[in-house]
């Protein structure tokens, strides 16, 4: 692995852990399709990604504010992992890039930062408005807007989609371990490496840069 300059986060299941009803809503009110509960609320979340990135069309404005409410809603009823504010402070004064590539709205987006009080700390925001799309899209507008090359960025996921859109990207995917028993199953999706806590990256860049000053 290449130094890292850069880490793009997502926040669903990366930051926060995030309530599964308004994501179960908006595929039931756009799609007409409703996930049985599931222990992971990432990949209910991927789910209605994958819903929207299949879409025939852009949706209504209507329906768009619907959406936009019902994630500001899903955020608000967020629960923030203790140790990101403790972890992205450490990593920002190591002069890593701290990049926010979500597949949420602008909205629900700046309001996670305020309410999470991240204020600061991201060099870039992306959201599925201003990179057009969702997934791949926020993930590519990050990095351009970072002017950060892939094998020098990490992206945070605790889903296979996750991991395979950023392995398609070139970037280092970084597996977020918050079930034992799918991290499992998730090795499987050749993640480059993989944390249990925020605390851990930190120490995982500074042995990434020990192991490149070791080969020069």
């Amino acid at each position: 692995m290449q130094i890292i300059q850069g880490i793009l986060f997502e926040p669903v299941g990366c930051l926060a852990e995030f309530p599964p009803d308004p994501f179960n809503e908006i595929a039931a009110r756009l799609f007409g399709r409703r996930k049985k509960p599931s222990k992971s609320v990432s990949r209910l979340y991927w789910h209605l990604l994958n819903l929207m990135e299949d879409a025939d069309q852009p949706p209504a404005e209507s329906d768009r504010k619907v959406v936009e409410a019902l994630e500001v809603q899903a955020v608000e009823a967020a629960s923030v992992y203790e140790d990101v504010i403790p972890a992205l402070t450490e990593l920002k004064a190591m002069n890593i890039g701290l990049v926010m590539a979500s597949s949420l709205s602008k909205q629900a987006v700046m309001r996670f930062i305020d309410k999470a009080a991240l204020n600061g700390l991201f060099s870039v925001v992306a959201s599925r408005d201003n990179a057009g799309a969702v997934k791949a899209a926020p993930l590519k507008a990050a990095l351009e807007m970072a002017s950060l090359d892939p094998p020098h960025a990490m992206f945070l996921t605790d889903t296979a989609e996750g991991l395979k859109i950023a392995n398609t990207l070139g970037l280092n995917s970084i597996l977020m371990m918050n079930d034992p028993d799918e991290a499992m199953r998730l090795a499987a999706h050749d993640p480059s490496g993989g944390i249990v806590s925020l605390h851990e990256l930190p120490d995982f860049i500074r042995l990434v840069a020990a192991e490149n000053a070791g080969k020069q």
